[in-house]
């Protein structure tokens, strides 16, 4: 049977490469902001793939707890501190990057990255 981290792995390690997918070879600017997103996340899982400790307990160092027992079983909260701070600041990039990307289809009129990277060509050999 397959277990739990190889599983955790190969599901990130699938949203990495659907993201990098989309992010190439997709010309709609929104779905390269959904693709991008994907391996933010898929890195996050990565992230907690790697620590995944089985049979783990919940870092929190309850009275009466066994020091050395503790220490043994709880699964380290550090790279669960770094996801969580990196999903709050991901939250917040992504909001500036569809912002933009409003600003960009107000401009252009268009969503897709071919017609306005040529659109903004053309209006460059104008001036």
């Amino acid at each position: 049977m397959i277990s739990t981290q190889l599983l955790c792995l190969f599901a990130a390690g699938a949203l990495i490469i659907i993201g990098l997918f989309a992010a190439i070879f997709i010309d709609n600017i929104i779905k390269k902001v959904v693709g991008l997103s994907f391996i933010e996340e898929g890195v996050n899982l990565f992230i907690i793939c790697l620590t995944y400790k089985e049979g783990g307990i919940v870092p929190i160092l309850a009275p009466g707890m066994n020091v050395n027992w503790f220490a043994q079983n709880a699964a380290y909260p550090l790279p669960q501190a770094l996801v969580l701070t990196s999903i709050v600041i991901g939250a917040s990039t992504l909001a500036v990057i569809l912002a933009l990307t409003m600003f960009l289809y107000k401009k252009y009129g268009s969503l897709s990255a071919h017609e306005i990277l040529n659109n903004k060509y053309d209006m460059g050999d104008e001036e």
